[in-house]
């Protein structure tokens, strides 16, 4: 069996790879294997369980409900709420485990698993690793212990998660958003309640799109993967800026009032000066990817703000911060994580902090995002290739070289595997946008040749 865990849970096409007998199976072994972990600590556990809209979520939920409870655990069932929402909850009400179920950007056919231990943390690699293992026990037919009568779960609808969480992130907010007109896509997800009554409760006057989800509609040519329905309303309201999310809302990149995108990048350079002027921005330090743009690094390098690099993926952004005692971290795709109020990003708490500076300053969203200039990045997909020899081909080595010294000390090139498929990814970044796609077009020729 390949391993069922990625970067962010367990993910597949919903009824094809991700089964409910697959959920169901998933629940029981994590429910075990964290009373293994003595994560129970002899007392009747309890798991909180929410999902985003999509249709499949539905059968999905069931399943995962119905295999916690069967292991003899209480469900709290959340219904439609974003992830950040899920985990938060998790923590504030003392769950032991947490499940959101969703496929956060991805199209609607897809959909996902993933599971919060107590206090709303990731779980640790070698827990989702033993949950897989006896999975896969439980499946070949090895017996378990059945609770039977009253130790079965039962399962309770908490209907308050909406305000609780918008109190929530009111509450840990530096300033009100009076006077602030924002746009906010919703993607159609899980945030289609939760943001809009976050913002308007903030003082921001509050215009939505992508605000209507029907279960099959989520990230259906809106949220933050697709930005120009936000741009164009932005514009025709006049409104101060924009903010995006994906479906799941663990991310936010935003417009401003002119319609130009602000990525995560942007957006982790206006929140760290700002946590910084605060007190708030621990060691002086933010936490990036090696993805993270050029512009970004040298802004903080002139600011007085050292940058931590990781690999891709927010999991490695949140164990850096954890183990550095660091507050800021994130990525250009948009997930941002406040450690002090959030244990994952938070698509909506992010766009509110981002309001919640321009209301501070008076200054435009444009004014704030000039602290880093933007270099272009290309980037070049190189598909049906041998990945694992891309660190040692002395073609691709050699190719690499000559490319950053063409480029100099203005751009950089990064060579990526994808993590499920026989596919590099060629980024190149530049101050010039065709010097960029010229070097990246010619890299990506040499690993096709190398490695095809």
């Amino acid at each position: 069996m390949g391993r069922l865990f990625g970067t962010d849970g367990v993910r597949g096409v919903a009824n094809a790879d991700l089964t409910a007998e697959l959920a169901l199976g998933l629940s029981v072994a994590a429910a075990h294997v964290l009373a293994e972990a003595g994560t129970f600590e002899g007392h009747r556990p309890t798991a909180l369980v929410g999902r985003d809209p999509r249709a499949s979520g539905e059968f999905l939920e069931a399943a995962v409900v119905a295999g916690l409870a069967s292991a003899g655990v209480d469900v709290l069932r959340v219904g439609v709420l974003p992830t950040p929402a899920v985990a938060y909850l998790t923590g504030a009400l003392g769950a032991d485990i947490g499940v959101m179920l969703s496929a956060s950007h991805n199209a609607m056919p897809d959909n996902g698993i993933k599971f919060f231990a107590r206090g709303g943390h990731k779980l640790a690699d070698e827990l989702e690793d033993r949950i897989e293992t006896v999975y896969e026990q439980h499946r070949t037919g090895e017996p378990w212990a059945r609770p039977t009568g009253a130790g079965v779960g039962r399962v309770t609808d908490y209907a308050e998660g909406v305000d609780r969480y918008v109190a929530h992130l009111i509450g840990v907010l530096p300033n009100r958003l009076d006077g602030l007109k924002v746009v906010l896509d919703e993607a159609h997800g899980a945030a289609a309640r939760v943001s809009p009554e976050a913002f308007a409760r903030a003082g921001a006057e509050v215009i939505t799109i992508g605000a209507e989800p029907d279960g099959l509609n989520i990230n259906d040519g809106c949220g933050s993967t697709h930005l120009d329905l936000l741009r164009a309303a932005v514009v025709e309201h006049g409104a101060d800026l924009g903010i995006a999310h994906d479906g799941d809302a663990d991310r936010c990149l935003a417009v401003d009032a002119t319609g130009a995108e602000v990525d995560g990048d942007q957006i982790l350079a206006v929140l760290a000066l700002a946590m910084r002027e605060a007190g708030q921005l621990r060691k002086d330090t933010v936490v990036g990817t090696v993805m993270s743009n050029l512009g970004f690094k040298t802004a903080m390098e002139r600011e007085g703000i050292r940058l931590v690099e990781t690999a891709v993926g927010d999991r490695y952004v949140l164990e850096s911060m954890k183990a550095g005692g660091f507050a800021l971290g994130g990525e250009q795709s948009g997930h941002v994580i406040v450690l002090d109020h959030a244990t994952t990003g938070d698509g909506t708490l992010t766009g509110l902090m981002l309001g919640a500076r321009v209301a501070a300053t008076g200054r435009t969203l444009a004014d704030l995002a000039g602290v880093m200039r933007r270099l272009p990045q290309v980037l070049v997909n190189v598909p049906d290739v041998d990945k694992s020899r891309v660190d040692t081909s002395p073609e691709v080595a050699t190719a690499v070289s000559r490319a950053e010294r063409e480029l100099g000390d203005t751009g950089r090139v990064l060579l990526r595997k994808s993590g499920t498929e026989p596919l590099v990814r060629v980024m190149v970044e530049a101050a010039d946008l065709e010097q960029a796609r010229a070097v990246a077009g010619q890299l990506a020729d040499v690993v096709k040749s190398a490695l095809g």
